[in-house]
């Protein structure tokens, strides 16, 4: 086991330094001076388009695609990811979080965009779509499309699940009943059980559940963590201080890059937000709006409520806390330790409720991009009831060992097949960047000519007889 976790850690240490916070710091950047700043720009207008109802009011709206978008995103990471980060990074990792987000909004922008752009329409005329569609039909590359959706159900079907699993095990830990060897097959046993009975509901339950449960989880739980940083508020300026002069240590970042605050703030930032990663362009294609852009524009808005609130809440809430990071704390514990300050006992019994939330709607989420994949493969077209079946068994299954797998091994998995996403989905994103740039100048025309933005591809230069649902 060990041997096998630092094959996976040696792995995992190359793809994020150097080649992938080079791609992704380039792609944001390139992104962002085309766009001339969108995730800025037009935030007011993100906000406007979130509460714009759909034309039909069967299909799914901008509001339902995003919320599934974002219970995928807002997870477990959000707390034990963030912990990590602090702990064994570094508080510098907060900053770099940020940052990545902002830079990375532009990336979520545009594949969502060309996710709109190339999605299909199924027999009873409901959308679908994401990376691997707009990689084979736009770049003419099948093969790579495939190795896609591929990375996309090794990283949701096991990779991302297998870490949730863990991560909420991991918060039982700090209970006096808690033991190593029955606790977390218990706690595996009861999530896979509860994973399996929701997957029997198909995709609308999934939006349905979602709808409800993210929203009052992720206020409630941004409100405790004020509640926490209110009440510590005398070392809100010493703990502003503590993260900028880690983020900027460059001596000691060089030193060790592999687990510097940088280093930490980009891995945990994308697991957190996945700007660039590909899983929420499977989401934006299912919503069905008039134009392209306001589905990218709508993304931007998830991927900043995924970290500039909520990943925000738990690094500011324990960095004003007081309490001591180390790495034997890092992950549930320390913030447990962090929120007992102010509430005492009842404040890890809140993260664990949290966390039981969190998991949820990311196994969940997931799984909803999972089968958008399994479809793609299977020649567009769903898989039969029995390998549906045995396929959500095995994800039950994977459900149930995460909670049981070393917390190294876990990480390394969710952050391999991550990687191995990004650095397909983000390079066709830029060599396809023009097509989602003239349709956000196309969407802007409109509005300041005072038109209701409706999409024709002839605007932007595209052949109709090339895309399948904008005919």
């Amino acid at each position: 086991m060990d041997t096998i976790t630092k094959i996976f850690e040696q792995i995992d240490s190359v793809m994020y330094y150097p080649i992938l916070i080079i791609v992704m710091t380039l792609a944001g950047i390139y992104f962002t001076v085309l766009t001339k700043g969108v995730q800025v720009r037009l935030f007011l207008e993100s906000v406007r388009l979130l509460m714009e109802p759909p034309e039909d009011k069967a299909q799914v709206s901008s509001l339902q695609a995003m919320l599934v978008s974002t219970a995928s995103r807002v997870g477990t990471g959000n707390i034990v990811g963030v912990s990590t980060a602090i702990c064994i990074g570094g508080p510098g990792a907060c900053f770099w979080m940020w940052v990545m987000c902002i830079v990375g909004a532009s990336s979520a922008f545009i594949e969502s965009t060309l996710a709109q752009i190339y999605k299909r329409k199924d027999a009873n005329g409901e959308c679908y779509g994401g990376p691997a569609y707009y990689i084979e039909k736009a770049l003419h590359a099948p093969v790579l499309a495939g190795i896609f959706a591929i990375f996309l159900i090794m990283t949701y079907a096991v990779g991302f699940n297998l870490l949730c699993s863990y991560n909420l095990q991991s918060t039982f830990e700090t209970y006096s009943f808690y033991d190593a060897k029955v606790t977390p097959c218990i706690v595996g046993g009861v999530l896979a059980v509860i994973t399996g009975y929701c997957l029997l509901g198909g995709g609308k339950r999934i939006l349905k559940i979602t709808g409800s449960v993210v929203p009052v989880m992720g206020i409630l739980y941004v409100l405790i963590s004020l509640i926490v940083i209110i009440a510590n508020i005398t070392n809100v300026p010493a703990m502003f201080t503590m993260i900028f002069k880690d983020a900027f240590d460059f001596k000691a970042i060089f030193g060790g890059v592999a687990g510097s605050c940088l280093i930490y703030g980009v891995k945990r930032g994308l697991y957190s937000n996945e700007a660039g990663v590909g899983s929420a362009p499977n989401a934006s294609a299912s919503a069905k709006v008039t134009h392209p852009a306001k589905q990218g524009l709508v993304q931007v808005l998830s991927v900043y409520i995924d970290t500039l609130l909520l990943c925000t809440a738990t690094a500011l809430m324990c960095l004003s806390s007081g309490a001591v990071r180390s790495e034997k704390t890092a992950g549930a514990p320390y913030v447990q330790n962090a929120i007992s300050t102010v509430f005492g006992s009842i404040g890890p019994v809140f993260i664990t409720l949290a966390m039981v939330l969190f998991a949820f709607t990311t196994l969940i989420g997931n799984l909803y991009y999972v089968d958008n994949a399994i479809i793609y493969l299977n020649h567009k077209k769903k898989p039969s009831k029995k390998f549906t079946t045995g396929f959500h068994i095995v994800c039950v299954l994977v459900v149930f060992i995460g909670a049981i797998v070393p917390m190294d091994i876990a990480w390394a998995m969710a952050d391999i097949t991550m990687g191995g996403m990004t650095l397909i989905n983000l390079p066709s994103c830029m060599l396809l960047g023009k097509v989602a740039i003239g349709t956000l100048k196309d969407y802007e025309k409109q509005k300041k000519a005072g038109i209701k933005p409706t999409f024709k591809a002839a605007d932007i230069g595209l052949n109709e007889e090339e895309l399948d649902f904008w005919k």
